[in-house]
């Protein structure tokens, strides 16, 4: 998938996949596990999520976002302030509790980020098509070196059934993706068939999104 795409559902606001609330699992399993809280959170392709307010009451959050417009409206929506500053080819909007690095993910290096002791990917890996999936998660793994935890949240659905964004990633395709891990543990699988997604309403047989802990 190409940048514009990803920019013109920002300037035309065709953001359904952003949700006006927390996402209702991430206080209940995040609670209940443990991680280096004395590392940063990172969220990448983080957009305008507000979960990336509620992760900063554990400590510093680092994001990574491609829109300069999901930025900007990030921080306007929340009556934050921030400062903005131009390193290569990022913009690193800046701010107390949350940090983003507005550019190409897959440009980013690890010194940018500094040390994190947990991924949180809502979704992210969902967002990109099979090629991108494994392209994605071997940047996550030369960003975040081990020992790191990700909190992945994944959706599934007959692929047949629709198109993405978002797509259908199985739990035997995050397995695989991730067979580096040391371990790879599902926390929580929540049925949204004939459900909203975000702001969706998806036409598919089934729906399911799982959450999982991986750790290496």
């Amino acid at each position: 998938m190409q940048s514009e795409f990803w920019h013109n559902c920002w300037q035309q606001q065709r953001i359904g996949f952003h949700q006006h609330e927390i996402h209702p699992l991430l206080p209940v399993v995040l609670s209940q596990l443990n991680w280096h809280q004395s590392k940063a959170v990172f969220a990448p392709l983080c957009g305008k999520s507000l979960d990336l307010w509620w992760l900063a009451r554990y400590g510093k959050v680092i994001g990574a976002e491609l829109s300069e417009l999901a930025c900007q409206q990030f921080f306007h929506e929340q009556q934050q302030e921030f400062s903005i500053s131009l390193q290569n080819e990022f913009q690193h909007f800046s701010h107390p509790a949350v940090d983003i690095w507005q550019g190409d993910f897959f440009a980013l290096e690890p010194q940018q980020l500094g040390h994190i002791g947990l991924i949180y990917d809502r979704a992210a890996l969902i967002a990109l098509p099979a090629q991108m999936r494994i392209d994605y998660v071997q940047q996550i793994k030369r960003l975040c070196t081990a020992p790191v935890s990700l909190l992945l949240l994944s959706l599934e659905y007959p692929q047949a059934e629709m198109s993405g964004p978002p797509f259908s990633v199985t739990e035997q395709e995050v397995r695989s993706l991730f067979d580096f891990a040391e371990s790879i543990q599902l926390l929580a699988v929540r049925n949204l068939t004939g459900r909203p997604f975000a702001q969706r309403q998806f036409n598919v047989s089934q729906l399911l999104e799982k959450a999982f802990w991986i750790q290496w």
